[in-house]
């Protein structure tokens, strides 16, 4: 995929988020998070990433139920792995661990910004 279609896949992105993204975002957006700049939807590669710290270069996974069956499971090992030999750290959640226990990920969130890995 050319990089003007993943930028315009990702501005379409921004704008179908699942309820877990867009209560993760409200958390994130703006600096409001530990004044780290996080931006949604960002292609990095050949992929598009749910969020993105860049001075952090940590990256957060939202997956829904769809992540739990294969080739899914394979497809996110393959891109999780590419994202790391880029420098980046993955971290995933699921949408209902977001939407039930946000105080929780959240708290995972400012662990993995505030822990050398």
């Amino acid at each position: 995929m050319g990089n003007n279609k993943r930028v315009t896949l990702a501005r379409n992105l921004r704008h179908k988020q699942t309820d877990a993204e867009k209560k993760l975002w409200s958390v994130l957006r703006s600096r409001q998070f530990e004044n780290i700049k996080f931006r949604r939807q960002e292609p990095i590669g050949q992929y598009i990433v749910d969020f993105v710290s860049l001075e952090r270069e940590l990256i957060i996974e939202i997956d829904g139920g769809q992540h739990n069956q294969h080739p899914e499971i394979e497809h996110d090992e393959v891109r999780t792995k590419w994202l790391e030999n880029k420098g980046f750290r993955v971290i995933r959640f699921w949408n209902n661990d977001v939407l039930g226990n946000t105080d929780g990920v959240i708290f995972k969130i400012w662990e993995a910004t505030n822990t050398d890995v």
